[in-house]
């Protein structure tokens, strides 16, 4: 039956339909003001006047705007010896088969995690023990250290001098915070970050793994299983690197802090939540000089090479939409029944998916200035429309619809919306009393959480309206809530309250961590390939498709990084493969990529991990 069949049907099948109205309540209207200012601001924060980057020649356009300015390979100085010494030894076949162990004794550790695994304290939590005792035994000289309270121990049986000992915190039980002090205590630490689970292996997919999911198995080339690539690749490489540069004598300026958490996979709650609180508590609030943290890696795009950290992170929102009505025998079914009415409210979610525009400035469109100026196999057309994009709103409108060709590119830059779950009825002979479905929205980094209650909450007004239902809102009565009615609508939050958009992370000329960021990036690819120079990979800001343990951290540093080093991980989002049956393989078969998780990019991972630390060490950064 049609809306307007439906509204004029009489008001003894569906009471007050006649007499019903709607209004827009104060609150929605307080809403409607709270969207649009956060939306303001958000977009003010992101929008900058990008100017050409003087020195850096790499790629300008035809007329010499340089839409994309590069940083130089940053090469360690003051550590050169060091950094010399280790790229040969990350180069042997020795150092390789440490590089296998390491990981592989990591993956063969279960640490998967669930949404209803409870407080710290059962004993499921109990699976990281293993993991964190394996961390002591296979890298000795990392905590030589360990908190306890307001009590500091030494380890037994360490063979670290005491000039290199990393002090050791459990936090919340599982957390790991290492602290690396550093001579110099006016300088800002680096934080680096991973986590130690991974999400589940369904047990009727186990058959469909080429290899056991934790078996840590080494075919001769790449190492499989559940966490090789999210994000025990991330954690191990971290440590590898530092006990790599302990065993050389390395002694830190700069103090390195390495947060690792235990529930990133299920929102980070547990984890990341308590290492911030316990960060903020130790160092204070913008306490580091930047942070890099698991995200996207690089990857060839329109035939060139180019690496995309992550600058940002969509924020999110779970809306629940619940519908009821009174329920009877299915012999006597009305016009619509619940489950019907929620379906109809659902295909108009469908129907109407957000307006997405690319907005000046912000990390997606600087993302697609990069590939236009730097991409050989980008077309012609788009080359131009970004060149012109800056001052002319038709030229960003004409780059907006052949980027958003890409569906993928789109959904990075909008927000987005996908209805993940749906429950309704009890029994096939009684008529569903009530029905529910949440929809999870991506939020874009131009946007806010308010806007986006706003658009459903008018997305669904009208029908609403045509069903009679009483419509309630995140709280709000938005229909006449003393007027008869023949059931409810009811929106709210699923899951928590919602994430808003990440702050953006400074990646302008003036930008010294992204610089240094982008530098070591070409560093550390060049030398594992025995190559030099600026050009042969592409740094672009970009941002990631999901969360990351950072979306905690955001008052302890301005310049949250989220980057993997792994090839194939290109474009601003995770590798293809990632929480799938056979994690890696996806990105293993890719050009470029070195199959990951290969042991040659997994040492390659190590490279950049030293590499950053030697030279934020050597830095002006504060």
């Amino acid at each position: 039956m049609s809306q307007v069949n439906l509204a004029e049907k009489n008001a003894d099948e569906l009471p007050g339909v006649h007499a019903r109205t709607t209004k827009i309540s104060k609150a929605k209207a307080i809403a409607f003001k709270i969207a649009l200012v956060t939306a303001l601001a958000v977009s003010a924060s992101t929008y900058f006047v990008k100017r050409p980057f003087n020195g850096f020649p790499v790629g300008t356009l035809k007329d010499g705007v340089d839409l994309c300015p590069q940083a130089d390979e940053l090469v360690p100085e003051k550590n050169g010896v060091i950094w010399e010494s280790l790229q040969q030894t990350y180069s042997t076949e020795m150092f390789k088969a440490r590089a296998i162990d390491w990981l592989g004794g990591a993956v063969r550790i279960p640490t998967e995690t669930f949404d209803d695994m409870g407080d710290v304290t059962e004993p499921v939590w109990e699976k990281f023990l293993p993991l964190h005792d394996y961390l002591k035994n296979s890298f000795p000289l990392l905590q030589v250290l360990f908190r306890m309270g307001p009590f500091i121990v030494q380890l037994p049986n360490s063979r670290c001098v005491s000039h290199s000992n990393l002090e050791l915190t459990k936090v919340n039980t599982y957390g790991l915070l290492y602290v690396w002090t550093g001579s110099d205590s006016a300088l800002k630490p680096l934080l680096l970050a991973a986590h130690q689970d991974v999400v589940p292996v369904l047990e009727t997919t186990i058959k469909e793994w080429q290899h056991p999911p934790f078996s840590g198995y080494f075919d001769g080339e790449r190492l499989w299983g559940r966490g090789s690539c999210d994000d025990k690749s991330g954690l191990i490489g971290i440590v590898s690197a530092i006990e790599s540069m302990l065993e050389n004598g390395f002694k830190p300026t700069r103090t390195v802090v390495i947060a690792s958490g235990f529930d990133e996979e299920v929102s980070g709650i547990r984890g990341a939540s308590s290492l911030a609180t316990e960060m903020l508590e130790r160092f204070g609030e913008n306490a580091f000089t930047m942070l890099l943290d698991e995200g996207s890696g690089y990857d060839e795009v329109y035939g060139r090479v180019i690496a995309v950290p992550g600058i940002a992170e969509k924020g999110s929102l779970n809306v629940h939409i619940k519908v009821t009505s009174p329920g009877g025998h299915s012999s006597l079914p009305p016009p619509h029944t619940s489950i019907g009415m929620l379906a109809e409210l659902l295909v108009q979610y469908e129907k109407n998916p957000f307006e997405v525009h690319l907005t000046r400035g912000s990390p997606t469109y600087r993302n697609a200035q990069c590939m236009a100026q730097h991409a050989p196999g980008v077309s012609p057309s788009l080359k131009e429309h970004m060149l012109r994009a800056e001052h002319c709103d038709g030229a960003l409108r004409a780059a907006e619809q052949e980027l958003f060709k890409n569906r993928a590119f789109m959904s990075l830059v909008g927000t987005t919306q996908a209805i993940d779950l749906v429950d309704g009825g009890v029994k096939v002979n009684a008529l569903p009393e009530q029905a529910w479905a949440i929809v999870n929205h991506r939020i874009s980094t131009e946007s806010s959480i308010a806007t986006t209650k706003v658009r459903d909450i008018e997305l669904l007004e009208s029908l609403a309206n045509n069903f009679n239902l009483s419509y309630t809102a995140f709280g709000n009565h938005i229909s006449n809530e003393d007027g008869p009615s023949y059931g409810t609508l009811t929106l709210s939050t699923a899951f928590g309250d919602g994430l808003e958009p990440a702050p953006v992370t400074p990646s302008g000329e003036d930008a010294a961590p992204f610089q240094l960021l982008s530098g070591t990036i070409k560093a550390a690819y060049n030398s594992h390939r025995n190559i030099s120079g600026s050009g042969a990979i592409i740094v672009s800001p970009g941002i990631m498709s999901g969360n990351t343990d950072t979306r905690f951290y955001w008052k302890l540093t301005d310049h949250i990084f989220r980057y993997g080093h792994l090839g194939g991980a290109g474009g601003g989002s995770l590798p293809s493969g990632v929480h799938t049956v056979n994690e890696g393989k996806a990105i293993l078969d890719r050009a470029n990529c070195s199959p990951a998780i290969s042991i040659n990019s997994f040492v390659e991972m190590i490279r950049f991990y030293t590499t950053l630390v030697l030279n934020v060490d050597e830095s002006s950064l504060p």
